[in-house]
């Protein structure tokens, strides 16, 4: 899982949903992504899931400017290739409260700090999370296109 600011969240949508960048001290955790791993995006401050990805590349170095951070040396250098797979429009994002209670990796902190599970830039999930919270942003995508058609 991927927890993005909105603003960096849009950088990623700006550009396809082709390139994500992860901060320079993931190093570690980046270099073991694969081609074919999935990845889910978590929006901070509006506090919901909005898309997920294939990862179609391995990690590579490219310090081109896209992402912003807080600190200003900081330009997610560690960059996967992507292909986006379901993204949700901004007023469909899943809201993580909904789900939060569903899910094992949450369950690492009391339920009254929840939230806490969402700190930080990058987390792995168990298979299972990551299922519910994808089959969730595809039904509502699923019910975006069929209201729309």
């Amino acid at each position: 899982m991927v927890v993005s600011s909105p603003e960096n969240f849009r950088k990623t949508r700006e550009h396809g949903f082709t390139i994500q960048g992860l901060k320079s001290r993931h190093r570690r955790r980046v270099e073991t992504m694969r081609a074919g791993d999935r990845l889910l995006y978590y929006v901070t401050g509006r506090m919901g899931f909005a898309a997920t990805v294939t990862v179609a590349s391995p990690m590579y170095e490219d310090h081109t400017p896209i992402w912003r951070s807080s600190r200003r040396d900081e330009d997610y250098p560690w960059r996967v290739h992507i292909r986006a797979d379901h993204v949700l429009d901004e007023a469909d994002w899943v809201p993580a409260k909904e789900l939060a209670y569903r899910l094992d990796y949450v369950r690492k902190w009391p339920p009254e700090h929840w939230t806490l599970a969402f700190q930080g830039h990058i987390h792995a999930l168990p298979r299972a999370d990551f299922t519910v919270i994808e089959d969730e942003i595809s039904r509502t995508s699923r019910r975006r296109k069929s209201l729309a058609g």
